[in-house]
């Protein structure tokens, strides 16, 4: 047996500190080029935090499978960290490339409990033509890295009988936010922070703001960092220095927090579009598209405009029973769709249909791409 065998004498175990640099992990890029997160052997205690523990409850019985690229922090602490620490088993799939089919006959054909993946995953599964599939060992399944639409939420439990549990986190961070089992579902919120972390949405001061106002998702580090919180990015001081905003990390996204602790994103910073002095979230415009039965997939960023400055346009992949209507009509009923469900002023005023989005390796929109195309720096 493994532990009956002496250890190399080639290997010399080198004892670390909590506080030593362990890995670094690369941003997403969903916004700008990646940056370089550097963690300390902190993150390694993220699974006996009590979120992580209240949130997915490993046991040496069950199988996991994180359908995310090896090189992000999910993958390190659902594929490695986690299972690793309750002693169960993990699930690997070699997909050369992205095949919904092929995850969906994975799920019926292996005794798989646990599964991870982002939204656009579990909205692409529902695009198959299938009115009810039940898996017949998965029992959990969780999302994060974009927004859980209301209306796939409603979806998947009605197709499959199961819950999505959304959850929230970043590079930086690794899960700062979940849903738990057995908690109240709020449709369009994340959940509530996980300890030991202390989220509050901020102002760009650092003070926290109201219930129910939008601000700065951020996470309290004075005056005792969290030991699991990225130590800097790695041969960046400013960008470092740039993201302290007072007792805060400011994470760079957008969002709020109602009278339970709940919270909803509404966006990267970045992505949010200021349309003639009012701010608007892609994450409610891209919601409100996907209701109607013509959008199969949307994304929304500014578009530049010589009178508002910004003007919100839209991206849309078309079902396939609406391929062949007449698009002048289509974009002026989805406009008004829009306008009966948000606010007027959120319509998006231009529109383009397209075959495909462009995403990054795990599945997530990756709007500075379509930021480029309508500012010509494609």
């Amino acid at each position: 047996m493994l532990g009956q065998r002496s250890a190399s004498p080639e290997h010399t175990c080198v004892k670390s500190k909590t506080l030593d640099p362990m890995v670094i992990f690369f941003t997403s890029g969903t916004t700008g080029f990646p940056k370089m997160a550097k963690h300390s052997h902190g993150l390694a205690l993220q699974p006996s935090f009590p979120g992580s523990r209240k949130l997915r409850s490993l046991k040496t019985s069950d199988v996991s499978w994180c359908l995310s690229d090896s090189g992000w922090i999910v993958a390190t602490i659902w594929t490695l960290v986690e299972p690793w620490t309750a002693g169960c088993t993990v699930f690997i799939h070699h997909l050369p490339q992205f095949d919904t089919k092929v995850i969906i006959q994975t799920l019926l054909k292996y005794p798989i409990n646990h599964f991870w993946g982002v939204s656009s995953i579990y909205r692409m599964i529902l695009q198959q033509d299938f009115t009810s599939i039940r898996f017949p060992a998965l029992e959990h399944c969780y999302t994060g890295g974009e927004v859980v639409l209301p209306k796939d939420q409603e979806e998947w439990k009605r197709r499959t009988g199961l819950l999505l549990y959304e959850n929230y986190g970043q590079s930086e961070t690794g899960l700062i936010c979940a849903t738990y089992w057995g908690m109240k579902i709020k449709p369009g919120f994340m959940g509530k922070a996980t300890p030991p972390y202390d989220v509050q949405v901020i102002d760009d001061k650092g003070s926290i703001l109201p219930p129910n106002t939008e601000g700065n998702i951020g996470i309290r580090i004075k005056p005792v960092r969290p030991v699991s919180l990225f130590m800097c990015y790695e041969g960046d001081p400013e960008k470092t220095a740039k993201v302290e905003c007072g007792d805060f990390y400011n994470t760079g996204d957008r969002g709020k927090m109602d009278e339970e602790g709940y919270i909803c994103f509404l966006g990267r910073s970045d992505d949010i579009i200021n349309a003639s002095g009012y701010r608007i979230g892609p994450a409610e415009v891209e919601s409100a598209l996907v209701e109607h039965p013509a959008v199969a997939e949307s994304a929304v960023v500014g578009s530049p405009d010589p009178i508002r400055g910004e003007v919100v346009k839209a991206f849309i992949v078309l079902t396939p029973q609406f391929l062949s209507h007449d698009k002048d009509q289509l974009t002026k009923e989805l406009q008004q769709h829009v306008k009966s469900v948000t606010a007027p002023y959120k319509y998006p005023r231009k529109v383009e249909f397209v075959s495909e989005l462009p995403k990054t390796i795990t599945g997530k929109i990756e709007r500075k791409e379509l930021r480029k195309k309508e500012t010509g720096q494609m």
